[in-house]
């Protein structure tokens, strides 16, 4: 049996993907949880225990997905880790990939192919969505920090700071200087614009 662990603060969905894995007769779901802090606890019960894979989600409150792959890797070299995603910028595939990630796909995938890709990182391989691979190809490298990604991927409907720091799980002081910071970096005079060149760049 593969020991699988889920990390995904939205319930439903987590709930959801442990009921389909736990159909696999290779594959036990042995903990799911919301946060990336607690996937680092729960890992952290069991590392004694035969190696297991994680599958994380990529934005969460706290640790996102990327954060979190890194502090189990830390834990145990190696570790089989998983990104599933609804959001599959360019930045954050070559980010998960340089910080040892070794599947990235979409939310969008089947359960015989989340499965499957378990199968693999299990085995010590890797798998990429061939779509999201193929956009990090085209879009060249990104000059945005993931956060600075976030906040303007919520900014790009013309969301008030607030908005915008609520939706992506941070203060409002923080998401100004994110906001600020990126318009530096693209030039440009505000959020909005700064949102529709990063867009049309393939950054968010």
């Amino acid at each position: 049996m593969i020991p699988v662990f889920l990390a995904d603060d939205e319930t439903l969905i987590r709930a959801a993907m442990a009921t389909m894995l736990d159909l696999e007769a290779d594959l036990e779901v042995v903990d799911h949880v919301g946060s990336g802090e607690e996937l680092v606890a729960a890992w952290r019960r069991r590392i004694d225990e035969p190696l297991a894979v994680a599958v994380i989600d990529l934005q969460m409150p706290g640790m996102d997905g990327i954060e979190t792959a890194v502090a189990l890797q830390q834990l145990t070299p190696g570790a089989g880790t998983l990104i599933v995603t609804s959001h599959g910028r360019p930045g954050y595939l070559k980010r998960a990939l340089a910080a040892g990630v070794r599947g990235f796909l979409p939310k969008t995938a089947s359960a015989a192919t989340l499965a499957e890709v378990i199968r693999t990182v299990h085995h010590g391989g890797r798998y990429v969505d061939p779509e999201l691979a193929a956009e990090a190809i085209s879009a060249g490298d990104t000059v945005l920090t993931a956060r600075e990604a976030d906040v303007l991927e919520y900014a790009i409907d013309g969301a008030s700071v607030d908005d915008i720091a609520r939706r992506a799980h941070l203060s409002p002081g923080t998401t100004r200087n994110y906001l600020s910071s990126a318009m530096a970096k693209l030039g440009v005079a505000n959020r909005y614009e700064a949102a529709l060149k990063a867009r049309e760049k393939g950054w968010i």
